[in-house]
């Protein structure tokens, strides 16, 4: 884990604005400032596990744009989930608006332009989470613009402390970030699911149901589309039209979980008795040359590198 701290106090009120922009750009994502108040205060401590990024902050008023200039910078295709904590944030993407209380979680794609308005003072936790791993439990995700999730969802409070738990305790490792990221993936993945009616709509296939199912299932080498579809009742055809809507085929969509699935374990010092070999069948993998050059294609790096602490891409 890496932490950084910053603050406006210990720059020049002239240059607070100019500070906090850098700030912000350095701990969470590319973005412009908007809206500079008079007197304009801010502070944030940001921290880092790997490709997953936490930050929590407080500011007095000002806006946030992501523009098409500052996405085009940053190379990295992520999601930004917030938990408001105090003040309200206005939240704007494509022609989706809507005004996030304390207490309340929003999702935004980090891909597309977006603004967010700070209308008061305002405390915030933010989670900078890879798209391929939330699409991964989420891919209905990908349709939408920003999403809340407000008090009625039954999953909201699980979701905050883990948000919590990752943004300010000082005690996790790598390997507890990512389970942790993965269980808070699965609480927003399960609050932001499809709802009786868009699941008629599409067809009454819940895909959240074929994804949970096969999550739970990356590890057998049997898992197939037949497989699958026979659990459920339903077509093979069917299976491949609802997955289309993961962006990814069936058997890409079981190779990324198996690959992550893969890298989390070999990057596990729990298990590091476990030869590379008995790492790649346990994920459901049954030829090792393949799982070596699906592992180098997906990581940039060899099983044993990773192992060994060496990250590509």
């Amino acid at each position: 884990m890496t932490t950084t701290s910053w603050s406006t106090t210990s720059v020049k009120a002239s240059d607070s604005f100019a500070y906090w922009r850098e700030a912000v750009c350095q701990t969470v994502l590319n973005v412009a400032m908007e809206r500079r108040p008079e007197r304009f205060e801010a502070r944030i401590q940001g921290r880092q596990f790997g490709n997953l990024r936490f930050a929590s902050f407080a500011a007095t008023s000002h806006d946030v744009v992501r523009r098409r200039a500052d996405i085009v910078r940053n190379a990295d295709d992520h999601y930004l989930v917030s938990l408001q904590r105090r003040g309200e944030s206005r939240i704007t993407q494509d022609d989706q608006a809507f005004a996030l209380a304390p207490g309340e979680i929003a999702i935004v794609d980090g891909g597309r332009p977006f603004r967010t308005a700070f209308p008061r003072p305002v405390s915030r936790i933010l989670a900078v989470i890879p798209r391929r791993t939330l699409d991964a439990r989420a891919p209905w995700l990908r349709k939408k613009p920003a999403c809340r999730i407000g008090m009625a969802s039954p999953f909201l409070d699980l979701a905050r402390r883990h948000l919590v738990e990752l943004a300010e305790s000082d005690a996790l490792s790598d390997s507890a970030a990512n389970l942790l990221t993965d269980n808070l993936c699965n609480l927003l993945a399960l609050a932001t699911a499809p709802g009786p009616r868009e699941r008629m709509a599409a067809g009454g296939v819940p895909l959240e149901m074929l994804i949970a199912y096969c999550r739970q299932n990356l590890a057998e080498p049997d898992l197939s589309p037949a497989a699958v579809a026979a659990a459920f009742g339903i077509s093979v055809r069917t299976l491949h039209l609802r997955f289309r809507d993961t962006g990814r085929s069936f058997g890409e969509w079981v190779l990324e979980g198996r690959l992550e699935l893969s890298g989390k374990a070999l990057a596990d010092p729990r298990q590091a008795g476990h030869t590379i070999s008995e790492v790649a069948f346990a994920c459901g993998f049954r030829d090792l040359s393949h799982f070596n050059r699906s592992f180098r294609a997906r990581f940039g790096v060899t099983p044993g590198a990773w192992r060994a602490g060496i990250r590509g891409i």
